[in-house]
């Protein structure tokens, strides 16, 4: 039921990157078509071209564009040119929903912007995706620029050292969802009313929107989040990681006092729990670098896997650090793989979008 559910949708994406194509990989997965238009004139999304030195040059298609395109119809069309230009304002004008991150003059000179096609369509929902809040701010901005801009760089990285991006383009991930997020309340408003919208977000807006705790700290303490690893401003032991046995890495995730005693009844250490430095969240917090020490030398006692079993079996949040191999040895991963021969006759593989089930 789930693979159908938007079975009749029909969606039309002037879309690349990863975003836009996001939203129109998780219609396709939920049963919509969706017909996907590319630039003729530059070879298609750009994306196509982003190659890891293991692919090859001569592929039409890249892994990574493979990663948000699945189940759509590809058309490669020039909307500089009327003909190509009145076929994709006909699919438009024909769909249920339209994805777009075009910029709006580029957009409003096509033929394809909101107006236009709303104006022949009323029950059309028309979904913009933007770079900044203000939709004529047409400068470019790829997911690196909003890692820096919206504040995750400056706080992403190890104490002392350069601001890291995160090595998946997040702020790209954040923007779809919220997208989506629009574009069902669209469809709820025309279920019930029987008129279209146009719903619009931003990367930068949801950049904004995903700062959780680390803005709740600067806008009620005035606290700015600084580079602190993988450790927690909040919370302690949480993020910290540790050396086993085994010369094999250790992340320790604890969130409460109970879960903190059960760790120190694991390692044999119950009055640790009990000293005033550590007896308390605040307190450990503070005093983070001497019970890091402490934790440091028991736990390099015993390889991970006896650690693994040993917190889990007591309720104690831990986990291994996988590499990509390893975590498509879960079974929960592979279960989330799709694959598709593509028009070329190229075999792909990449992970679901949708990772909630309907029943």
């Amino acid at each position: 039921m789930q693979d159908k559910f938007f079975s009749g949708l029909k969606v039309v994406e002037f879309a690349s990157v990863l975003a836009g194509p996001a939203v129109g990989m998780f219609f396709a997965e939920l049963g919509a078509e969706v017909i996907k238009i590319e630039n003729k004139t530059t070879g298609g999304d750009v994306t196509r071209g982003w190659k890891h030195p293991s692919e090859s040059p001569e592929s039409p298609i890249s892994a990574y564009w493979c990663s948000v395109n699945w189940g759509k119809e590809y058309l490669f069309l020039d909307l500089g040119e009327p003909g190509d230009r009145q076929k994709a304002i006909e699919l438009a004008v024909s769909a249920d929903v339209v994805i777009s991150n075009f910029k709006p003059s580029s957009a409003r000179r096509m033929g394809v912007d909101t107006q236009s096609l709303r104006d022949k369509n009323p029950r059309l929902i028309y979904a913009q995706l933007s770079s900044f809040a203000d939709e004529e701010d047409e400068s470019p901005a790829f997911d690196a620029v909003l890692q820096a801009e919206a504040g995750f760089m400056y706080m992403n990285g190890e104490p002392g050292r350069m601001p890291v991006k995160m090595p998946v383009a997040l702020i790209d991930v954040l923007a779809a969802h919220q997208l989506k997020e629009a574009i069902l309340l669209a469809l709820l408003h025309r279920e019930r009313t029987g008129v279209g919208m146009t719903v619009s977000t931003s990367l930068m807006e949801s950049a904004l929107a995903s700062l959780a705790n680390q803005a709740g700290n600067y806008l009620m303490n005035g606290h700015i989040p600084q580079r602190m690893g993988t450790r927690h401003p909040n919370i302690a032991p949480y993020g910290d990681l540790f050396v086993c046995a085994d010369g094999q890495m250790l992340l320790l995730a604890v969130g409460t006092e109970r879960q903190f005693r059960q760790l120190c009844n694991c390692m044999e250490m119950s009055t640790l729990s009990e000293n005033p430095d550590y007896s308390s969240n605040t307190a450990r917090v503070q005093n983070r670098a001497s019970l890091n020490a402490i934790l440091e030398e028991a736990l390099s006692q015993q390889p991970l896997d006896y650690w693994i079993s040993h917190l889990k079996s007591n309720g104690v949040p831990a986990a291994r650090i996988r590499d990509m191999q390893a975590v498509f040895e879960l079974s929960e991963a592979r279960a989330m793989i799709l694959e598709e021969t593509t028009a070329e006759g190229i075999p792909t593989k990449r992970v679901k979008t949708v990772a909630f089930k309907l029943t």
